[in-house]
Protein backbone atom coordinates (compact mmCIF):
# COMPACT_ATOMS: atom_id res chain seq x y z
CA UNK A 1 0.00 0.00 0.00
CA UNK A 2 1.43 3.12 -1.28
CA UNK A 3 1.56 5.83 1.18
CA UNK A 4 1.64 9.87 0.09
CA UNK A 5 4.69 11.37 1.06
CA UNK A 6 5.29 13.62 3.83
CA UNK A 7 5.32 16.47 0.86
CA UNK A 8 1.87 15.96 0.38
CA UNK A 9 1.15 16.16 4.11
CA UNK A 10 0.85 13.75 6.98
CA UNK A 11 -2.50 12.06 5.96
CA UNK A 12 -4.41 11.30 9.70
CA UNK A 13 -7.84 9.21 9.75
CA UNK A 14 -9.43 9.64 12.95
CA UNK A 15 -12.41 6.84 13.50
CA UNK A 16 -14.74 6.64 15.71
CA UNK A 17 -16.77 3.64 16.79
CA UNK A 18 -19.63 1.92 19.10
CA UNK A 19 -18.26 -1.59 19.06
CA UNK A 20 -20.68 -3.02 21.41
CA UNK A 21 -22.32 -4.80 19.26
CA UNK A 22 -19.48 -6.37 17.63
CA UNK A 23 -18.82 -8.51 20.48
CA UNK A 24 -22.53 -10.80 20.50
CA UNK A 25 -21.53 -12.05 17.52
CA UNK A 26 -18.05 -11.30 16.75
CA UNK A 27 -17.87 -14.35 14.40
CA UNK A 28 -19.95 -12.63 11.58
CA UNK A 29 -19.98 -9.23 12.55
CA UNK A 30 -16.56 -8.51 13.38
CA UNK A 31 -15.15 -9.85 9.86
CA UNK A 32 -17.88 -6.96 8.27
CA UNK A 33 -16.40 -4.43 10.75
CA UNK A 34 -12.44 -5.33 10.32
CA UNK A 35 -13.31 -5.66 5.87
CA UNK A 36 -14.90 -1.49 6.02
CA UNK A 37 -12.33 -0.48 8.20
CA UNK A 38 -8.88 -1.99 6.16
CA UNK A 39 -11.12 -0.35 3.08
CA UNK A 40 -11.28 2.85 4.58
CA UNK A 41 -7.08 2.63 5.34
CA UNK A 42 -6.24 1.38 1.45
CA UNK A 43 -8.62 3.98 0.24
CA UNK A 44 -6.96 6.95 2.22
CA UNK A 45 -3.63 5.26 2.69
CA UNK A 46 -2.90 7.86 6.19
CA UNK A 47 -0.29 7.76 7.68
CA UNK A 48 -1.32 7.96 10.81
CA UNK A 49 -4.59 6.24 12.61
CA UNK A 50 -6.66 6.85 15.66
CA UNK A 51 -9.39 4.47 16.64
CA UNK A 52 -11.71 5.50 19.05
CA UNK A 53 -13.93 2.80 20.11
CA UNK A 54 -17.13 2.62 23.18
CA UNK A 55 -18.66 -0.25 24.83
CA UNK A 56 -15.54 -2.00 24.34
CA UNK A 57 -16.66 -5.95 25.31
CA UNK A 58 -20.46 -4.93 24.82
CA UNK A 59 -23.42 -5.43 27.54
CA UNK A 60 -22.17 -8.60 28.75
CA UNK A 61 -18.48 -7.54 29.03
CA UNK A 62 -17.74 -10.06 31.54
CA UNK A 63 -18.07 -12.96 29.06
CA UNK A 64 -16.96 -10.90 26.40
CA UNK A 65 -13.51 -9.21 26.93
CA UNK A 66 -11.71 -12.27 25.13
CA UNK A 67 -13.82 -11.51 22.08
CA UNK A 68 -11.73 -8.12 22.58
CA UNK A 69 -8.22 -9.77 22.52
CA UNK A 70 -8.94 -11.48 19.39
CA UNK A 71 -10.28 -8.39 17.74
CA UNK A 72 -6.98 -5.91 19.00
CA UNK A 73 -4.85 -8.74 18.02
CA UNK A 74 -6.42 -9.44 14.52
CA UNK A 75 -5.83 -5.43 14.12
CA UNK A 76 -2.25 -5.81 15.09
CA UNK A 77 -1.34 -8.69 12.81
CA UNK A 78 -3.54 -8.48 9.95
CA UNK A 79 -1.46 -8.16 6.32
CA UNK A 80 -3.88 -5.15 5.76
CA UNK A 81 -1.92 -3.00 8.97
CA UNK A 82 1.17 -5.01 7.97
CA UNK A 83 2.92 -1.44 7.11
CA UNK A 84 1.91 0.32 10.15
CA UNK A 85 4.40 -1.03 12.16
CA UNK A 86 4.24 0.76 15.98
CA UNK A 87 1.13 0.84 17.31
CA UNK A 88 -0.28 1.89 20.89
CA UNK A 89 -3.61 0.09 22.12
CA UNK A 90 -5.24 0.96 25.55
CA UNK A 91 -8.41 -0.85 26.56
CA UNK A 92 -10.37 -0.04 29.72
CA UNK A 93 -11.21 -3.63 30.78
CA UNK A 94 -11.12 -3.13 34.53
CA UNK A 95 -14.82 -4.05 34.88
CA UNK A 96 -14.71 -5.00 38.33
CA UNK A 97 -14.09 -0.98 39.12
CA UNK A 98 -16.98 0.63 38.92
CA UNK A 99 -15.81 3.74 40.33
CA UNK A 100 -12.97 3.82 37.12
CA UNK A 101 -14.85 1.76 34.42
CA UNK A 102 -15.02 3.43 30.97
CA UNK A 103 -15.37 0.54 28.63
CA UNK A 104 -13.56 2.65 26.38
CA UNK A 105 -10.92 1.61 23.61
CA UNK A 106 -8.34 3.97 21.84
CA UNK A 107 -5.85 2.17 19.30
CA UNK A 108 -3.53 4.37 16.93
CA UNK A 109 -1.36 3.14 14.56
CA UNK A 110 1.67 4.67 13.15
CA UNK A 111 2.93 4.25 9.24
CA UNK A 112 6.14 2.74 8.81
CA UNK A 113 6.98 5.96 6.68
CA UNK A 114 6.19 8.41 9.35
CA UNK A 115 9.09 9.62 11.02
CA UNK A 116 9.69 12.27 14.12
CA UNK A 117 6.64 10.87 16.19
CA UNK A 118 6.07 11.17 19.81
CA UNK A 119 3.48 10.72 22.63
CA UNK A 120 3.13 12.63 25.75
CA UNK A 121 4.05 11.62 29.43
CA UNK A 122 1.46 13.37 31.41
CA UNK A 123 3.55 12.45 34.55
CA UNK A 124 6.63 13.36 33.19
CA UNK A 125 5.51 16.24 31.54
CA UNK A 126 7.83 15.06 28.55
CA UNK A 127 6.91 13.52 25.12
CA UNK A 128 8.56 9.76 24.16
CA UNK A 129 9.44 8.71 20.94
CA UNK A 130 6.83 5.64 19.62
CA UNK A 131 8.73 2.54 18.70
CA UNK A 132 7.14 -1.16 18.29
CA UNK A 133 3.17 -2.22 19.06
CA UNK A 134 2.71 -1.71 23.07
CA UNK A 135 -0.68 -2.50 24.87
CA UNK A 136 -2.20 -1.33 27.97
CA UNK A 137 -5.55 -2.88 30.03
CA UNK A 138 -7.07 -3.41 33.54
CA UNK A 139 -5.97 -0.58 35.33
CA UNK A 140 -4.98 2.22 33.16
CA UNK A 141 -4.95 5.22 35.95
CA UNK A 142 -1.75 4.10 36.31
CA UNK A 143 -0.21 4.86 32.99
CA UNK A 144 1.20 8.38 32.49
CA UNK A 145 0.66 8.73 28.50
CA UNK A 146 -3.45 8.98 29.10
CA UNK A 147 -5.96 10.99 31.02
CA UNK A 148 -9.04 9.03 32.17
CA UNK A 149 -11.84 10.09 34.29
CA UNK A 150 -14.99 9.10 34.52
CA UNK A 151 -17.86 12.06 34.39
CA UNK A 152 -19.33 12.61 38.07
CA UNK A 153 -21.96 9.83 39.23
CA UNK A 154 -24.48 12.95 39.88
CA UNK A 155 -24.08 14.10 36.31
CA UNK A 156 -26.99 11.29 35.31
CA UNK A 157 -28.54 10.16 38.26
CA UNK A 158 -31.30 8.18 36.65
CA UNK A 159 -28.33 5.63 36.32
CA UNK A 160 -27.17 3.89 39.62
CA UNK A 161 -23.57 3.69 37.84
CA UNK A 162 -22.53 4.84 34.52
CA UNK A 163 -19.54 3.83 32.30
CA UNK A 164 -19.70 6.92 30.31
CA UNK A 165 -16.24 9.29 30.34
CA UNK A 166 -12.82 10.11 28.26
CA UNK A 167 -9.43 9.72 27.80
CA UNK A 168 -7.04 11.80 26.60
CA UNK A 169 -3.54 11.13 25.04
CA UNK A 170 -1.41 13.87 23.26
CA UNK A 171 1.04 13.38 20.18
CA UNK A 172 3.40 15.29 18.63
CA UNK A 173 3.45 14.00 14.35
CA UNK A 174 5.84 15.67 12.63
CA UNK A 175 6.60 18.69 14.64
CA UNK A 176 2.79 19.15 15.35
CA UNK A 177 1.35 18.86 18.20
CA UNK A 178 -2.51 18.07 19.39
CA UNK A 179 -4.84 16.23 21.11
CA UNK A 180 -6.88 13.19 20.78
CA UNK A 181 -9.86 12.52 22.94
CA UNK A 182 -11.82 9.55 22.98
CA UNK A 183 -15.32 10.31 24.85
CA UNK A 184 -18.81 8.89 25.45
CA UNK A 185 -21.28 11.09 26.96
CA UNK A 186 -24.97 10.54 27.92
CA UNK A 187 -27.81 8.79 26.16
CA UNK A 188 -31.87 9.05 26.12
CA UNK A 189 -33.02 7.48 29.23
CA UNK A 190 -36.72 7.47 28.37
CA UNK A 191 -38.16 8.63 25.09
CA UNK A 192 -41.59 10.33 26.65
CA UNK A 193 -39.18 12.33 28.84
CA UNK A 194 -37.11 13.38 25.94
CA UNK A 195 -39.90 14.69 23.78
CA UNK A 196 -41.43 16.76 26.93
CA UNK A 197 -39.18 20.28 27.08
CA UNK A 198 -36.92 21.59 24.41
CA UNK A 199 -34.22 21.16 24.62
CA UNK A 200 -34.61 17.78 26.64
CA UNK A 201 -32.99 17.45 29.98
CA UNK A 202 -30.86 14.93 28.38
CA UNK A 203 -29.18 17.27 26.17
CA UNK A 204 -28.91 19.56 29.23
CA UNK A 205 -26.84 16.61 31.34
CA UNK A 206 -24.58 15.66 27.68
CA UNK A 207 -24.06 19.74 27.90
CA UNK A 208 -22.94 19.73 31.62
CA UNK A 209 -20.41 16.76 30.88
CA UNK A 210 -19.13 18.27 27.41
CA UNK A 211 -18.27 21.47 29.60
CA UNK A 212 -16.78 20.04 32.19
CA UNK A 213 -14.57 18.22 29.83
CA UNK A 214 -13.54 21.63 28.06
CA UNK A 215 -12.85 23.22 31.25
CA UNK A 216 -10.40 21.12 31.25
CA UNK A 217 -8.79 21.63 28.29
CA UNK A 218 -8.96 25.15 27.85
CA UNK A 219 -7.08 24.96 31.63
CA UNK A 220 -9.84 26.75 32.97
CA UNK A 221 -11.61 26.26 36.97
CA UNK A 222 -14.68 28.49 38.20
CA UNK A 223 -14.48 29.26 41.66
CA UNK A 224 -16.60 31.09 43.90
CA UNK A 225 -15.65 33.31 47.25
CA UNK A 226 -17.66 35.93 48.56
CA UNK A 227 -20.46 35.60 45.37
CA UNK A 228 -17.62 36.49 43.12
CA UNK A 229 -17.17 34.29 40.59
CA UNK A 230 -13.16 33.63 39.69
CA UNK A 231 -11.50 31.63 36.54
CA UNK A 232 -8.30 29.88 37.84
CA UNK A 233 -6.42 29.18 34.84
CA UNK A 234 -5.03 25.78 34.69
CA UNK A 235 -1.19 25.36 33.94
CA UNK A 236 -0.22 22.27 34.15
CA UNK A 237 -0.03 21.25 30.23
CA UNK A 238 0.72 23.25 27.19
CA UNK A 239 -2.55 24.29 25.57
CA UNK A 240 -2.54 22.56 22.04
CA UNK A 241 -5.10 21.62 19.29
CA UNK A 242 -7.69 19.17 20.16
CA UNK A 243 -10.08 16.63 17.99
CA UNK A 244 -12.68 15.14 20.10
CA UNK A 245 -14.38 12.00 18.86
CA UNK A 246 -16.53 9.60 20.14
CA UNK A 247 -20.29 8.82 21.27
CA UNK A 248 -21.45 12.34 22.13
CA UNK A 249 -25.19 10.15 22.14
CA UNK A 250 -26.36 13.84 20.04
CA UNK A 251 -30.19 13.08 19.64
CA UNK A 252 -32.54 15.47 17.95
CA UNK A 253 -34.55 18.02 19.42
CA UNK A 254 -37.25 15.18 20.36
CA UNK A 255 -39.95 18.26 20.92
CA UNK A 256 -39.28 19.96 17.58
CA UNK A 257 -38.81 17.06 15.61
CA UNK A 258 -41.57 15.02 16.48
CA UNK A 259 -44.06 17.85 16.11
CA UNK A 260 -42.39 18.79 12.06
CA UNK A 261 -43.07 14.94 11.54
CA UNK A 262 -46.62 15.04 12.62
CA UNK A 263 -47.93 19.02 12.31
CA UNK A 264 -51.70 17.93 12.48
CA UNK A 265 -51.92 15.10 14.77
CA UNK A 266 -54.55 14.14 17.51
CA UNK A 267 -51.91 12.89 20.76
CA UNK A 268 -53.62 9.81 22.60
CA UNK A 269 -52.67 9.11 25.64
CA UNK A 270 -52.30 5.70 27.65
CA UNK A 271 -51.52 5.33 30.85
CA UNK A 272 -50.95 3.03 33.59
CA UNK A 273 -54.20 2.36 35.96
CA UNK A 274 -52.08 1.53 38.69
CA UNK A 275 -50.15 5.09 38.99
CA UNK A 276 -51.79 7.25 36.31
CA UNK A 277 -48.52 7.67 34.90
CA UNK A 278 -48.02 8.08 31.09
CA UNK A 279 -47.03 4.52 29.48
CA UNK A 280 -47.55 5.67 25.92
CA UNK A 281 -48.51 8.70 23.20
CA UNK A 282 -49.99 7.86 19.73
CA UNK A 283 -49.66 10.42 17.01
CA UNK A 284 -52.72 9.97 14.70
CA UNK A 285 -53.45 12.18 11.48
CA UNK A 286 -56.59 14.41 12.32
CA UNK A 287 -58.26 13.25 9.38
CA UNK A 288 -57.51 9.93 6.46
CA UNK A 289 -59.60 7.32 8.63
CA UNK A 290 -57.09 9.25 11.83
CA UNK A 291 -53.96 6.82 10.46
CA UNK A 292 -51.63 6.32 13.31
CA UNK A 293 -48.28 7.79 12.66
CA UNK A 294 -46.06 7.68 15.05
CA UNK A 295 -45.82 5.36 18.69
CA UNK A 296 -44.17 6.60 22.00
CA UNK A 297 -42.51 4.85 24.91
CA UNK A 298 -39.75 4.78 27.07
CA UNK A 299 -38.16 2.53 24.75
CA UNK A 300 -39.96 3.03 21.21
CA UNK A 301 -39.83 5.23 18.93
CA UNK A 302 -42.41 3.92 15.59
CA UNK A 303 -42.60 6.44 12.97
CA UNK A 304 -45.02 5.24 9.94
CA UNK A 305 -41.87 6.14 7.05
CA UNK A 306 -38.66 5.36 7.62
CA UNK A 307 -37.59 6.89 4.30
CA UNK A 308 -37.69 10.63 5.56
CA UNK A 309 -34.66 9.77 8.23
CA UNK A 310 -32.45 8.56 4.76
CA UNK A 311 -34.13 11.27 2.16
CA UNK A 312 -31.51 13.56 0.55
CA UNK A 313 -29.19 11.77 3.62
CA UNK A 314 -31.66 13.45 6.60
CA UNK A 315 -30.33 16.82 5.45
CA UNK A 316 -34.08 18.25 6.45
CA UNK A 317 -33.79 17.18 9.93
CA UNK A 318 -30.27 18.61 10.40
CA UNK A 319 -31.82 21.94 11.58
CA UNK A 320 -33.15 19.56 14.67
CA UNK A 321 -29.59 18.69 15.48
CA UNK A 322 -29.26 21.61 17.84
CA UNK A 323 -27.01 19.93 20.83
CA UNK A 324 -23.55 21.11 19.39
CA UNK A 325 -24.77 24.86 18.42
CA UNK A 326 -23.96 25.64 22.50
CA UNK A 327 -19.81 24.46 21.77
CA UNK A 328 -20.18 26.74 18.48
CA UNK A 329 -17.70 29.21 20.32
CA UNK A 330 -14.98 26.43 21.24
CA UNK A 331 -15.75 23.20 18.88
CA UNK A 332 -16.29 23.37 15.29
CA UNK A 333 -17.55 20.26 13.01
CA UNK A 334 -16.81 19.41 8.92
CA UNK A 335 -20.36 19.27 7.02
CA UNK A 336 -22.46 15.96 7.96
CA UNK A 337 -23.54 14.14 4.29
CA UNK A 338 -24.75 11.08 5.87
CA UNK A 339 -28.04 10.14 6.98
CA UNK A 340 -28.36 9.93 10.93
CA UNK A 341 -25.69 6.80 11.78
CA UNK A 342 -27.95 5.60 14.94
CA UNK A 343 -29.49 3.09 15.76
CA UNK A 344 -29.16 1.05 12.92
CA UNK A 345 -31.31 -2.77 13.22
CA UNK A 346 -29.06 -5.68 14.48
CA UNK A 347 -30.84 -7.77 11.96
CA UNK A 348 -29.28 -8.81 8.70
CA UNK A 349 -32.22 -9.16 7.26
CA UNK A 350 -33.40 -5.65 7.73
CA UNK A 351 -31.17 -3.94 5.30
CA UNK A 352 -30.76 -0.77 6.26
CA UNK A 353 -33.57 -0.12 8.14
CA UNK A 354 -33.39 1.92 11.58
CA UNK A 355 -34.45 0.05 14.90
CA UNK A 356 -37.85 1.95 16.34
CA UNK A 357 -36.56 2.12 19.74
CA UNK A 358 -35.23 6.02 19.37
CA UNK A 359 -35.58 8.49 16.81
CA UNK A 360 -32.31 8.16 14.30
CA UNK A 361 -30.13 10.53 15.17
CA UNK A 362 -26.40 11.65 14.41
CA UNK A 363 -24.44 10.51 17.97
CA UNK A 364 -21.33 9.74 17.08
CA UNK A 365 -19.25 12.90 15.97
CA UNK A 366 -15.76 14.66 15.49
CA UNK A 367 -15.18 17.80 16.74
CA UNK A 368 -12.05 19.95 16.21
CA UNK A 369 -11.21 23.04 18.21
CA UNK A 370 -10.35 26.07 15.94
CA UNK A 371 -7.11 25.68 16.35
CA UNK A 372 -7.52 22.08 15.18
CA UNK A 373 -9.31 23.05 12.46
CA UNK A 374 -6.86 25.56 11.56
CA UNK A 375 -4.65 22.87 11.20
CA UNK A 376 -6.37 20.55 8.33
CA UNK A 377 -6.85 23.55 6.03
CA UNK A 378 -3.10 23.65 5.97
CA UNK A 379 -3.29 20.96 2.77
CA UNK A 380 -6.36 20.62 0.66
CA UNK A 381 -7.02 16.87 -0.56
CA UNK A 382 -8.45 16.82 -3.93
CA UNK A 383 -9.46 20.32 -3.27
CA UNK A 384 -10.87 19.43 -0.15
CA UNK A 385 -9.57 19.83 3.43
CA UNK A 386 -11.21 16.92 4.59
CA UNK A 387 -13.42 13.87 3.85
CA UNK A 388 -16.04 12.84 6.54
CA UNK A 389 -18.12 9.60 5.69
CA UNK A 390 -19.20 6.32 7.47
CA UNK A 391 -19.46 2.82 6.62
CA UNK A 392 -21.25 2.50 3.05
CA UNK A 393 -21.32 -1.48 2.86
CA UNK A 394 -25.24 -2.58 3.28
CA UNK A 395 -23.76 -5.51 4.71
CA UNK A 396 -22.50 -3.55 7.76
CA UNK A 397 -26.31 -1.50 8.25
CA UNK A 398 -27.11 -4.22 11.27
CA UNK A 399 -24.07 -2.94 13.17
CA UNK A 400 -26.03 -0.80 15.68
CA UNK A 401 -23.99 2.40 15.41
CA UNK A 402 -22.14 3.10 12.12
CA UNK A 403 -18.99 4.05 12.62
CA UNK A 404 -17.55 7.57 11.64
CA UNK A 405 -14.35 8.55 9.95
CA UNK A 406 -12.33 11.95 9.29
CA UNK A 407 -9.55 12.07 6.82
CA UNK A 408 -7.24 15.00 6.05
CA UNK A 409 -3.79 16.33 5.84
CA UNK A 410 -1.49 18.45 7.98
CA UNK A 411 1.32 20.05 6.93
CA UNK A 412 4.92 19.22 8.50
CA UNK A 413 4.68 22.04 11.63
CA UNK A 414 1.47 23.22 11.31
CA UNK A 415 0.66 24.30 14.61
CA UNK A 416 4.20 23.39 15.80
CA UNK A 417 4.90 23.36 19.44
CA UNK A 418 6.62 26.24 20.81
CA UNK A 419 10.20 26.06 21.55
CA UNK A 420 9.56 25.35 25.26
CA UNK A 421 7.53 22.53 24.33
CA UNK A 422 10.23 21.10 21.98
CA UNK A 423 12.45 21.33 24.65
CA UNK A 424 10.82 18.83 26.94
CA UNK A 425 10.78 16.15 24.31
CA UNK A 426 12.90 13.42 24.72
CA UNK A 427 13.78 10.53 22.57
CA UNK A 428 13.26 6.71 24.91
Amino acid sequence: MAVKTAAQGTGVLLVTANVGSLFEDPENLQKNWLREFYQAVHTHKPHFIALHCQEVGGKNYEASMTHVDNFVKELLSSDEMKEYNRARVYLDENYKSQEHFTALGNLYFLHESLKNTYQFDFKAKKYKRVTGKEIYSETLESTPMLEKEKFPKDYFPESKWSRKGFIRTRWSVTDCAFDLVNIHLFHDASNLIAWETSPSVYSGTRQKALSFLLEKFHGLQLSTIKYCLFVITDQRYEKVPHFVFGDFNFRLDSKGVIEALCPSAKIETIRLPETNQVNKLIFRESNNDRKVMLQLEKKLFDYFNQDIFRQNNGVELLEFDREISVFKDKLSEQEISFPPSYPYSEDSSQGKQYMNTRCPSWCDRILLSYSAKDLIHKVNDQNRSSILIVFTDPAMCFIFVQPVFLFFRIAAGAGKPNANMRNCCVVQ
